[in-house]
């Protein structure tokens, strides 16, 4: 489903003309950045023009705060999309002197003819900065004083104005959805910089729009896996976890997720099932009960509140359900004749693994099918080891067999469970036989990569290159996968709006969006990088039902060239030419 942005550039107070439509918008407060750990103090501010500096420049760029842009002055900027497709934008902004309340004015897209496309198609953020560290070693525990710090252009905030500090650089990120029912045609919008007692900086946009549709991102192909951590937000925000106000202050990430084409619903079985992998620890969705009589009972209120909610905003195709191998093989339960919470250990093989999911599983068998549910449900797994799953296997196959499973799968076991592991991961890099691909795809099992603390390329951590989150959707095509997974959407640290940093894993692999509802510059490419998937899955299709072999072959050629497993060193050229291609392809 696509959610609509109804405020446009809204970190700014938008005026128009007489003739044009006064945008609307509540303006979010902000919050203070941290100081920067590692100023740079190369930079000669002073050959900086006195006031305000702007420019456009690439979104492949992370600039650095306290560093003047390399940047070519540019005024214009120009791009072309398929009617439903978001493109970016970024406005780098800089100065010798302290500049207050800088504000906008940007006029709503219309085309020669007068087709316009919606003042709530366009928005904009100023990017905020956060801390960051380095890959170094990648996986493993780290202490803050051993890696290198600094900060990273990252947070998409949105407030009214801002003030841009004496020798800072400050970028602004642009959004444009396009609306699905667009006229085809070039679009052109003037953006104006407001300084009081400046004149204004003046910049065009123009936007080519294709005659052809992306569809709504509930009906993308694509499998994109983020997992949802719920609980980090009643912690971040200090509710209670499922109380009205917690459903209100998850509702807005959640949509975001689903606008990105999010395909599967993250369960909590019992408590931990990471262990204390997040800063907030998973709880348990559904309530185990052991009875004073032996009998066990389960409350699913919460667990059936979540999933429909989450299928309400779009994302209904699959609920994983976390797990019965978990990490530590720990489960919980309250015991009611002993009147308090147990917490055992229950290894897959053991008599009270057996003894523990062998009355859960028929009964949640039950309830699923009684809420619709069983066919797309399956029990998820995060990197157990062949041994571990071949005894759980062993006890699904006896109660739930038709649940299958979710693995992702480091072990390169796939091959053990062809008929059982209905929805596959494998880390970046590794690949699935193509024999075997294809029979999975026959079957219309689920098969993607994922990246993790291990990958230094490609990834999203706060430091990472913006155009790695693009290549991750070409890559995902090119390998002919049919998604990505990666193990965390919003597990926060303690202070996700000034540091990043986590206690093991280099920073920014927790999550991808901040509180409050803020986008990021790591989610938005990764969402570029989905939508160009989409592109040439349409494409392909659209060239096959017309016989048009010459086009495929070309488009083919094209996408295969992703299929690489080293950083190439121009990844954001090479992605901008292919990207070019596509255009071409689509007025085929």
């Amino acid at each position: 489903m696509r959610v609509l942005l109804f405020s446009v550039f809204s970190f700014f107070l938008i005026g128009f003309t007489a003739c044009q439509q006064q945008a609307k918008i509540e303006v979010a407060s902000t919050y203070e950045e941290p100081a920067d750990p590692s100023p740079d103090t190369t930079s000669d501010w002073s050959n900086a023009p006195q006031g305000l500096n702007a420019s456009f420049a690439s979104t492949g760029i992370r600039f650095v705060k306290s560093k003047m842009p390399n940047v070519a002055p540019k005024n214009a900027w120009e791009a072309t999309a398929w009617r439903g497709e978001r493109v970016s934008a970024q406005l780098v902004l800089w100065s010798n002197d302290s500049i207050s309340n800088v504000r906008a004015n940007v006029s709503e897209f219309e085309s020669g003819s007068g087709d316009k496309l919606g003042v709530e198609s366009t928005k904009a953020r100023f990017v905020k900065y956060v801390i960051t560290d380095e890959f170094a070693d990648g996986c493993g525990h780290r202490k803050p004083e051993d890696y290198a710090a600094s900060l990273a252009a990252d947070a998409l905030d949105t407030v009214a104005s801002y003030a841009v500090k004496a020798g800072e650089t400050r970028p602004l990120w642009l959004t444009i959805d396009v609306p699905s029912d667009a006229k085809p045609g070039l679009y052109k919008s003037t953006l104006a910089l407001e300084v009081e007692g400046q004149k204004n900086k003046d910049f065009t946009l123009e936007l080519t729009v294709q005659n052809r549709v992306l569809p709504e991102p509930e009906e993308w192909k694509f499998h994109l896996d983020l997992w949802q951590n719920p609980y980090a937000v009643a912690r971040y925000f200090g509710v209670e976890a499922w109380s009205d106000e917690h459903w209100e202050l998850v509702t807005p990430g959640m949509e975001r997720l689903a606008n990105a084409g999010q395909k599967v619903i993250t369960v909590s079985l019992n408590k931990r099932p990471w262990g204390g992998q997040t800063f907030d620890p998973f709880g348990a969705m559904i309530d185990w009960r052991k009875k004073a009589d032996g009998t066990w009972h389960y409350d699913y209120t919460i667990f059936d509140n979540w999933v429909q909610f989450m299928m309400d905003l779009g994302i209904k195709q699959q609920i994983n359900c976390y797990s019965m191998v978990p990490w530590g093989n720990e489960i919980y339960y309250f015991d009611e004749k002993e009147n308090k919470e147990i917490k055992v250990k229950a290894a897959p093989g053991t008599k009270i693994y057996e003894e523990l999911w062998a009355p859960f599983l028929e009964q949640f068998k039950s309830h699923l099918m009684e809420k619709g549910w069983y066919g797309i449900t399956r029990m998820a797994m995060d990197e157990r080891g062949p041994e571990e799953m071949q005894a759980m296997l062993k006890i699904l196959e006896e109660h739930a067999p038709e649940l299958g499973f979710s693995l992702a799968d480091n072990h390169k076991s796939y091959k053990l469970y062809p008929d059982q592991m209905k929805d596959l991961s494998v880390a970046f890099g590794a690949t699935v036989d193509a024999e075997d691909l294809s029979l999975r795809k026959q079957r219309g099992y689920i098969s993607t990569h994922y990246v993790c603390c291990a990958d230094k390329f490609p990834n999203v951590f706060t430091f990472s290159d913006p155009s790695e989150g693009v290549f991750i959707g070409w890559y995902s095509i090119a390998a002919e996968f049919d998604g990505f997974l990666h193990w965390s959407y919003n597990s926060w640290v303690e202070n996700p709006l000034q540091d990043s940093r986590f206690r093991t894993w280099p920073a920014g692999d927790t999550y991808l969006v901040y509180p409050g509802n803020r986008s990021s510059i790591r989610f938005e490419t990764l969402r570029e990088g989905i939508q160009d998937a989409e592109k040439v899955r349409v494409l392909r299709e659209d060239f096959s039902n017309r016989n048009m072999e010459q086009e495929l072959t070309t488009l083919n050629t094209l996408v295969n060239q992703f299929n690489i497993t080293e950083k190439p060193e121009q990844l954001e050229q090479m992605l901008s030419d292919a990207k070019h291609q596509i255009n071409i392809l689509s007025e085929k």
